[in-house]
C-alpha cells in the first residue's frame, strides 16, 4: 500500500487543549472517569493518571457520541472502528511504562485519543492508521489540540523502521499472532503492548531482553481485528 504522511505538529512546551470549551471543558467528567473507572481498577502510574485527567476525550469522538464520551465503554468512531474504553487506554499506557522523552510507535491511530494520552505523558509518538479518513481526521484533531504526534496513513504490520528502535509499541487492533517486525523494532528493554487472537483475544506485554523476548498475558480483551498485510500471513 502506498504510504501517506501527515507531518508532526510544531513542538510546544506543553500540550494546548484548544476548542470552544477551553482547557477546563469537561474537567469534572474526566476527574470522575479517572477516579471511578481507572484508579478503582488498579492503575497507579502517576503519568498515566495525569494524562487521562488532561486529555479531552470528548474531542476524539463523533458529535453524536459526545454525550457518552466519558462512559465506561468503547464508542464507535466510524469506518467500523472504535475508541477504546478509557480503562483499556489507561491500562495499555501503564503497561507500556512510558517515560518523558521516550519514542513510542502506535499501530492503529483510530480517533487519535491513545496517541494524545502518550503525548501528554511526554512521549515522542509516531502513529500509523490504515483507514485513510481516520488518519486525516485524527491528525486534524491532534494538531488542533496541540499534540506533537506524527501520523501516517499506511499498514502498520511492518512498523516504522525509519524511526526504530522504540521504547514502546502499542497496537490497538488484534492480529492473530504478534507481528515479528514490531518485536524487532523494540529497544532492549522496550515493551510491546498488543491484543492478540481472533475469536478469543488476550492483551499481552512483550519485553525485549538481551536474551530474547519475555511475554506476559495480562487479561482477556475484545478489539477490532488488525487488517492489511496481517491477513495474508
Amino acid at each position: 500500500m502506498a504510504l501517506m504522511f501527515f507531518g508532526a505538529c510544531s513542538p510546544k512546551s506543553a500540550p494546548v487543549h484548544a476548542g470552544p470549551e477551553g482547557p477546563k471543558g469537561h474537567e469534572q467528567e474526566r476527574l470522575r472517569m479517572v477516579s471511578s473507572q481507572i484508579e478503582s481498577r488498579g492503575v497507579r502510574d502517576p503519568g498515566v493518571l495525569r494524562a487521562m485527567r488532561a486529555v479531552p476525550r470528548h474531542r476524539f469522538v463523533p458529535e453524536s457520541q459526545r454525550a457518552s464520551a466519558y462512559d465506561d465503554r468503547p464508542l464507535p468512531i466510524g469506518h467500523q472502528q472504535t475508541i477504546s474504553q478509557p480503562y483499556i487506554v489507561a491500562l495499555m499506557s501503564e503497561l507500556a511504562d512510558v517515560e518523558p522523552g521516550d519514542t513510542v510507535l502506535e499501530v492503529g491511530t483510530g480517533s487519535g485519543y491513545q496517541a494524545a494520552v502518550l503525548a501528554e505523558m511526554g512521549a515522542k509518538v509516531f502513529s500509523i492508521e490504515i483507514v485513510e479518513p481516520l488518519a486525516k481526521q485524527s491528525k486534524g484533531t491532534l494538531t488542533e489540540l496541540g499534540y506533537d504526534v506524527t501520523v501516517r496513513h499506511g499498514d502498520g504490520y511492518a512498523g516504522w523502521p525509519e524511526h526504530a528502535p522504540f521504547d514502546a509499541v502499542l497496537v490497538t487492533a488484534a492480529p492473530p499472532q504478534i507481528p515479528a517486525p514490531l518485536k524487532e523494532q523494540l529497544k532492549i528493554g522496550g515493551r510491546l503492548v498488543i491484543p492478540v487472537g481472533t475469536r478469543f483475544q488476550s492483551l499481552l506485554r512483550v519485553t525485549r531482553t538481551k536474551e530474547g523476548f519475555a511475554e506476559e498475558e495480562v487479561l482477556p480483551v475484545r478489539f477490532v481485528p488488525m487488517t492489511g498485510e496481517v491477513q495474508q500471513r
